[in-house]
């Protein structure tokens, strides 16, 4: 798991880790053999770039999660096999959920959710089924 700079939190970022470790192992095996090569990436919040290529705002709590990549089901037999990343936003999520309970919910659902993309579900599909 790749980490970017350390940011000042109400949890420690070793903590935050295992909270997405424990996610991770929480996927059924079959589901984990799918995803040997997608990265999981642990960055504080998101860039200007990447908000705006979202459409998004910056504001707190406006994105916990993202998917780079192109899903299995989209690909030709030519695609490079650089890994996919997840990538999970340690301030983003961390200044939005100010328990550990609350917290390692938020992060299983947000781990699903781009897992659902690389998967090739769209958000609408994903938020219909709670994620």
């Amino acid at each position: 798991m790749e980490e970017t700079a350390r940011a000042t939190s109400w949890i420690s970022r070793s903590r935050f880790r295992a909270l997405v470790t424990q996610a991770l192992d929480g996927i059924p095996s079959s589901v984990q053999e799918s995803i040997r090569n997608v990265e999981i990436v642990i960055e504080d919040a998101p860039s200007d770039e990447v908000l705006k290529s979202l459409g998004l705002a910056r504001r707190e709590g406006s994105l916990f999660g993202l998917y780079e990549g192109v899903p299995p089901i989209e690909r030709g037999s030519d695609f490079p096999m650089l890994p996919d990343r997840i990538v999970l936003y340690y301030e983003t999520l961390t200044d939005a959920h100010r328990d550990e309970y609350h917290l390692r919910r938020e992060v299983r659902r947000t781990l699903i959710h781009e897992l659902g993309h690389h998967f090739g579900f769209d958000d609408r599909h994903l938020r219909g089924r709670g994620y």
